[in-house]
């Protein structure tokens, strides 16, 4: 049986991090583990060690607490938006939905023009860019769903 080496690339699997708008950054945040001290970690052994295989634990460790981290966070952000919307005048609901909509809208344009980007750089491109638009329409739907 072969054994994995996971590197370092391996954390961009899934989507990436959900973007935490500044207004409601400290509310969002509040009591969740942002994984530092694991990542801080994660940094020392590459330091120490200078390659990956030899930070195995770490690699894992770090990456399970990424996704924890953003399963809740994503979460959070959808209450958060979903109690925004129910709050706000009417007028102003309608205004966010349509920024939240030119911001897709620019997000689809943006991943297709990274579409011709080449190699890595443009994997990762589009894998943030990915991310973003798919948290963003998440951001939409979330704001005119019911609770």
């Amino acid at each position: 049986m072969e054994e994995t080496i996971l590197v370092g690339d391996d954390l961009m699997m899934g989507p990436p991090s959900p973007i935490i708008p500044p207004e409601i950054a400290s509310h969002v945040l509040e009591g969740v583990d942002v994984c530092d001290g694991i990542l801080r970690n994660l940094f020392l052994c590459l330091q120490i060690n200078d390659i990956e295989p030899f930070c195995q634990d770490e690699i894992v460790l770090y990456k399970q607490c990424a996704e924890r981290r953003d399963k809740e966070l994503r979460q959070r952000l959808q209450d958060s938006e979903r109690k925004l919307g129910i709050s706000m005048p009417l007028d102003e609901a309608k205004d966010r939905a349509a920024q939240l909509q030119s911001e897709v809208t620019s997000l689809e344009r943006r991943l297709i023009l990274a579409s011709g980007v080449q190699g890595m750089e443009g994997f990762r491109q589009r894998w943030s860019l990915h991310g973003r638009l798919e948290d963003t329409k998440y951001s939409f739907a979330s704001r005119f769903s019911s609770p």
